[in-house]
């Protein structure tokens, strides 16, 4: 009996998402809009303890941006930081979280940023029911920092977001992006259940942190946060994982495989069933461009 176009499908599909398990994925950078660079990067460096990595101004385009953290870009997950000319006001919406540093003395950490003149909205401290240690920081366009005691191989350790229905989200990004899930936890006493995504266990890399809070299924996203970059050794291939992922539990693809014009950098881009976006980055590529 000859195979139906379906059943012949199958064998296909599943290749597709057999090699996105097994494409050397990882978290490039978080992009984002900010008021000021300067008094930005001046916050990022001294409060913080990021390096500036790199600028580049695009005045045809009438922006700047500038790329900072703890490490080199083609080994570090990184902030990219957007000033479009003469833009003073953004809003930051509901559903973005906050971003991730992991160190290994908060309280210290804590200090230095008030001392530097940075804000701390939350003192140093354990979470609430467990042992954990950590604060909060907010910079001067109101992000949130987590400060996370523990030590690790990638200081930005995580990217936090809202989502409306995680079971869907977690089988989204497993599937779209070749993502494990690296923890999930119910927590009760603050009204949300946590999971946490990425390519390699918390300690050693950056996770995408989706918070599901009991009862909300739709946030404000702004203007400000912009998106997730990803980098993977085929973007085409990639692509074909994130179209049966769309398909099956929502998003869109928004750009089609292919080469940026100017830079030749292979990119797709797509949004996810929550609407926050995702752009896949050839590895090559990339690494062509730090040169």
């Amino acid at each position: 009996m000859m195979a139906t176009g379906s059943e012949a499908a199958k064998p296909a599909e599943a290749a597709v998402l057999e090699w996105n398990k097994q494409d050397n994925k990882r978290m490039l950078h978080a992009v984002y809009r900010v008021r000021d660079l300067d008094r930005t990067i001046k916050c990022y460096t001294e409060c913080f303890g990021m390096k500036l990595l790199r600028k580049r101004d695009v005045p045809d385009e009438k922006y700047t941006n500038a790329f900072l953290g703890f490490g080199p870009e083609d080994t570090h997950f990184v902030l990219e930081l957007t000033y479009n000319y003469g833009v003073d006001k953004y809003d930051i919406g509901e559903g973005f979280g906050h971003f991730g540093i992991a160190n290994d003395d908060v309280y210290k950490l804590a200090e230095d940023i008030k001392s530097k003149g940075g804000k701390i909205t939350r003192e140093p401290g354990p979470v609430k029911g467990g042992s954990t240690v950590i604060a909060f920081a907010q910079d001067p366009d109101g992000y949130r920092f987590a400060l996370i005691q523990r030590a690790t191989r990638e200081p930005l350790c995580q990217v936090m977001l809202r989502v409306a229905d995680l079971e869907r989200s977690i089988k989204f990004y497993e599937k779209a992006l070749g993502m494990k899930l690296l923890f999930k936890k119910d927590v009760p006493e603050y009204t949300h259940t946590i999971a946490k995504l990425g390519y390699d266990d918390e300690d050693k890399t950056t996770a995408l942190e989706l918070i599901y809070n009991y009862g909300v299924t739709a946030y404000s996203k702004g203007n400000a946060y912009a998106q997730v970059a990803i980098g993977t050794n085929d973007v085409y291939k990639s692509a074909q994982a994130v179209d049966l992922a769309t398909k099956e539990l929502g998003g869109k693809i928004l750009r089609q495989p292919g080469t940026l014009p100017g830079i030749n950098t292979k990119i797709t881009s797509f949004v996810d069933p929550d609407g926050w976006k995702v752009v896949l980055v050839d590895h090559a590529d990339f690494l062509k461009e730090l040169q």
